[in-house]
């Protein structure tokens, strides 16, 4: 494929179309990587931080550098941050058990939660896991209007003396709408606020570390997760999530993550600090290259007809690219192309699978040095119309590039386009 002068032409002519994105791209990941430099700085961050703790972890001085760098560059008053939050999904419960107490309701702004919070919510799942609803606490949503964006008048009216939290889902997940700008949350979080101004405004932050130049802890956000094997980990932290936000309630999330009394001052860090500090230094340029890929991505499937969200054009508020592929032959077609332009992993035949905490049977690419690593390169969706296929990730713009026009090449040979 690398050696069709067609596809290079191809290639070539696509850049030439998304230059000024490219361009936009970097101003974005030079401006927060200065932001970054400036948090280590100021910590003085020197070698013997990265050094291992074991057993309880007491004064681990690189763990605690650590949390404050990632305060300082979300602009937040404290962190938690740790290997031993093994997902985003879990980052968020840590926040919601946190904060939540019984009697009180979580209330959603921006439609239904995510597939795999649907069980820690209660909406979905056995009974006796321990949800928020075997726990008391109340759970609603406020649908998106058709536009995609959130129902103001709706959330005025569902906001009761009860609602001790306000949830923001900042990408898209598995929908076909908009990614949320973080001025965009900003108002949200003011009109909430001016309604009832005790609420907690939660963001789940993921996919969209580093993309704009401010974090939704900028713009009044009182506490905002993610997990490490997305954005902020820079392709390097092998594990972990992290909480920023409000001192106060940050510090209930650690006392979830460990127990009250304990909270953030114990857990060893077992070896990681070097690559948690280095990843997350690297993290501003890895989410530009990724940036640069899903870009890439969307104009190349344009030129080919296809519908994608966002558009070539569009500003980007997360690393997400989705597209519109309408059957499931080509899903299952393109995440098979994407897992063989895999560095790892490379000759797995990728099949649809019931993976937990989803509905549906979810088909992924995840050919990743970091297993289950979306900063890296890959690719997944559910296996339910309209069959769309959802890439994010590239710790290399050449190596999207790639695996993109390979994915293009090998659904045009088997006759899916």
């Amino acid at each position: 494929m690398l050696k069709d002068p067609a596809w290079m032409q191809l290639a070539s002519k696509i850049e030439a179309g998304i230059a000024d994105q490219f361009r936009h791209i970097e101003d974005v990941a030079l401006y927060n990587q200065a932001k970054v430099l400036q948090a280590f700085q100021e910590e003085k961050v020197a070698d013997f931080h990265f050094a291992s703790s074991t057993g309880y972890g007491h004064n681990d001085a690189g763990r605690e550098t650590l949390e404050v760098v990632y305060a300082k560059a979300f602009g937040a008053q404290s962190a938690l941050l740790r290997p031993h939050i093994v997902s985003g999904t879990h980052a968020i419960s840590l926040a919601l058990y946190g904060v939540l107490r019984p009697g009180d309701e979580l209330l959603y702004i921006t439609g239904k939660p995510y597939d795999t919070l649907e069980e820690v919510i209660g909406v979905r799942g056995e009974e006796g896991e321990g949800s928020l609803r075997e726990f008391g606490v109340g759970f609603d949503f406020v649908p998106l209007t058709e536009a995609g964006k959130v129902n103001y008048e709706e959330v005025a009216r569902k906001i009761k003396p009860n609602t001790k939290m306000i949830g923001i889902q900042r990408s898209a997940g598995y929908s076909w709408r908009s990614s949320f700008p973080v001025a965009e949350i900003g108002e949200m979080i003011k009109f909430v606020k001016e309604i009832k101004p005790d609420v907690v405004v939660f963001v789940d932050n993921c996919y969209g570390e580093f993309t704009e130049k401010t974090e939704p802890t900028e713009v009044g956000a009182d506490l905002v997760v993610g997990s490490l094997i997305k954005n902020p980990g820079g392709g390097l932290a092998p594990s972990g999530g992290y909480v920023v936000g409000r001192a106060d309630l940050v510090h209930r999330a650690s006392c979830r993550l460990t127990s009250p009394g304990i909270g953030a001052e114990q857990g060893a860090m077992l070896g990681t600090n070097r690559a948690l500090f280095q990843g997350f230094f690297l993290a501003p340029h890895i989410v530009g290259e990724a940036l640069k890929g899903a870009v890439f991505a969307a104009a190349l499937f344009e030129e080919l007809g296809m519908v994608t969200h966002p558009s070539a054009q569009a500003r980007r508020t997360d690393i997400i690219q989705a597209v519109r592929l309408g059957t499931r032959e080509r899903l299952i077609g393109f995440c098979q192309s994407i897992q063989s332009a895999a560095p790892v992993d490379s000759h797995v035949n990728l099949e649809p699978w019931a993976m937990p905490g989803y509905a549906d049977e979810v088909i992924m690419a995840a050919g990743a040095f970091i297993q289950g690593s979306s900063i890296e390169l890959s690719a997944d969706g559910p296996i339910r119309e309209p069959f769309i296929g959802f890439m994010q990730g590239g710790l290399t713009y050449q190596h999207t590039k790639i695996a993109v026009l390979s994915a293009v090449a090998n659904l045009k040979a088997a006759g899916h386009l």
